[in-house]
């Protein structure tokens, strides 16, 4: 049975796109109190199918896929800039396709328009109308107004009319922001990219018995299998290991591991990957919000998305990406004697100029990452890290890091890593790496 939090977002869902929803409204309609609905409502809108704007309300928008995570819906741009709805409201729901800087004559300008753009310009009402008449939506910039017709106009065609109070460069800039962090999401490869769903899914129920687990390992080969009640709530995991000397009628709820580790969707396959070296797992069940099975992933499924991760081309750089791409090698004589050098630029300084403390544990994880490839073959992942001291480092400076391997073990490698500039030492660092076997 669902819960009245799962019913209320499957209610939303239904919900026609660019239909208004109030808390109120909600709560009647399902007889639940405000308080639900409004929890459930901020769900919605965290999941990316509902948006709220100020002074228009909240509003059903079309959740976006995977591939089309780029495009903002209007209802996102006029969070964005912080903008007002002069008129179109009914199509805010609706996705840009990109956008065009009315900064030229009205002719040039008609040419590079299209339906779902958006026109970005100031107070010039007849770029306004002729915007709209061509599918696009427009947003004036510097605070300005349009006139009664385009706003009539804008509600007859369903494209929005916005008013910002920043200038034209301002909300590109914004605008141009946030497309770049959604697609720096899109590259963060979530659970739900590479889960085995449900339908799929083999698993038990808590009232199965250990037959049941050997017919099942039979069939797919498999040992292990997440164990859900009636409700589909996992309530533990099966092994091999569990069922060795017992008797083929035990219930696998008095053998199997309770409470066991499971994952979100929206958990990055990154930190599933953490999880599964710490504990030594090879399946993760896949849970909702209400620990209901949505399907697992394995040990499998992560390595071969971290690999396809490294292989994809980088659209939106993260933090970590801008640092790692300006660590230059310098070839030691024999193997480990590497030496990788770092120059401090601008983007790299806290706020008293020297080099930000983020930046340097980034640097020193990601020496001990390359050094320990040369010696293991395999996915890596930092356990543990000790600083020992960092001296202020100057902006524009160079630095040589020297990775040393003190031990490699089979899933595990120690680095100690020290870090010159100018031939003075001004930093020190020990680091612990787990290894991911690939088989």
């Amino acid at each position: 049975m669902a819960t009245k939090h799962e019913q209320i977002l499957q209610h939303i869902d239904e919900l026609p796109i660019g239909e208004k929803i109030s808390v109120r409204q909600i709560a009647k309609a399902l007889e639940v109190s405000e308080g639900t609905a409004y929890r459930a409502i901020k769900d919605a809108e965290n999941k990316g199918y509902v948006s709220t704007i100020e002074r228009v309300g909240t509003i059903r928008i079309e959740r976006k896929k995977k591939d089309n995570i780029e495009k903002l819906t209007f209802a996102e741009v006029v969070n964005i800039v912080d903008g007002q709805v002069l008129g179109g409201r009914s199509g805010l729901h609706k996705t840009l396709n990109k956008f065009v800087i009315g900064a030229m004559q009205l002719d040039a300008m008609m040419r590079y328009i299209d339906a779902g753009s958006l026109l970005i310009v100031g107070n010039r009402v007849d770029a306004h109308e002729l915007a709209l008449k061509a599918g696009a939506a427009v947003l004036i910039t510097g605070g300005f107004d349009t006139n009664e017709n385009v706003k009539k106009l804008a509600d007859e065609l369903n494209m929005p009319v916005i008013s910002s109070s920043y200038d034209s460069f301002t909300t590109a800039t914004m605008i141009n922001r946030a497309i770049d962090d959604q697609l720096i999401k899109k590259e963060i490869i979530l659970v739900e990219d590479i889960l085995t769903p449900i339908q799929k899914t083999y698993y038990l129920k808590t009232t199965d018995t250990i037959q049941d687990w050997y017919e099942l390992n039979q069939k797919t080969g498999h040992s292990r299998f997440p164990v859900a009640d009636s409700n589909l709530k996992v309530q533990g995991m099966i092994t091999s290991k569990d069922v060795i000397g017992h008797d083929n009628e035990t219930i696998i709820e008095k053998i199997m591991t309770k409470n066991p580790m499971t994952v979100g969707e929206k958990t990055s396959v990154a930190s599933s990957a953490h999880m599964m070296v710490w504990e030594s797992i090879e399946v993760l069940p896949v849970v909702n919000d209400s620990n209901k099975l949505e399907g697992i992933i394995s040990r499998q499924d992560v390595l071969k998305a971290l690999q396809m991760i490294q292989r994809q081309p980088q659209v939106g750089e993260t933090i970590d990406d801008i640092i790692t791409n300006q660590i230059s090698m310098m070839k030691g004589k024999t193997k480990g004697d590497d030496v990788y050098r770092f120059e401090v630029s601008p983007q790299m300084t806290n706020h008293h100029g020297t080099i930000s403390y983020g930046v340097f544990t980034t640097i020193v994880s990601e020496a001990a990452n390359r050094v320990l490839r040369g010696y293991k073959k395999g996915d890596l992942v930092v356990e543990n890290m000790t600083i020992y001291f960092l001296k202020p480092v100057q902006l524009d400076s160079m630095l040589e890091i020297y990775p040393k391997v003190l031990e490699v073990g089979r899933k595990f490698g120690k680095v100690d890593i020290e870090v010159f500039n100018e031939g003075s030492l001004v930093g020190k660092a020990m680091l612990t790496c787990q290894l991911i076997d690939r088989h």
